[in-house]
């Protein structure tokens, strides 16, 4: 493929996925998110289904090894990983079309978490928060104002 893009000719879509490491918790997470935010979750396998799964630590057998779900229109990945760090600068950005969903959406995904700029209305959005939830993962959440010409 990297030979095809530096001759210029382009034949296969480029896809930028999303993949998460989670402390153990990937499968509750992507679990909770496949309820709470109307994804489908495609796959989940664990360290134990590997090929040899006696090399595999009694404690993460059950783990998540590969997760994905799609959300959104997009894929999200994810995987259980020792001593993962949770997110520091990066955040998933989930926009709404109505007050009410994000609110509602706030609600659950907020719950258990870190709050660090509460739901509110922004000059930009009618409501937008920032948070960390209860599985360690950075959101923006925001239903936008129309902007620019024409609004």
């Amino acid at each position: 493929m990297a030979a095809r893009l530096l001759s210029g000719k382009k034949t296969d879509p480029m896809q930028l996925t999303t993949y998460l490491n989670y402390r153990g918790n990937c499968a509750e997470a992507f679990r909770f998110y496949e309820e709470h935010l109307g994804g489908k979750i495609v796959m989940i396998m664990t360290h134990g289904q590997m090929p040899n799964p006696g090399n595999v630590d009694p404690d993460w057998k059950d783990k998540v090894l590969h997760a994905r779900i799609d959300l959104g229109g997009l894929a999200l990945m994810g995987a259980d990983i020792p001593h993962a760090q949770p997110m520091r600068s990066a955040y998933l950005s989930l926009s709404v079309d109505s007050i009410a969903e994000a609110e509602r959406i706030y609600t659950v995904l907020s719950e258990g978490g870190e709050i660090f700029m509460p739901m509110a209305e922004t000059f930009f959005a009618y409501r937008f928060a920032q948070f960390r939830d209860k599985f360690g993962i950075l959101w923006m959440l925001l239903n936008e104002k129309p902007m620019g010409p024409g609004a």
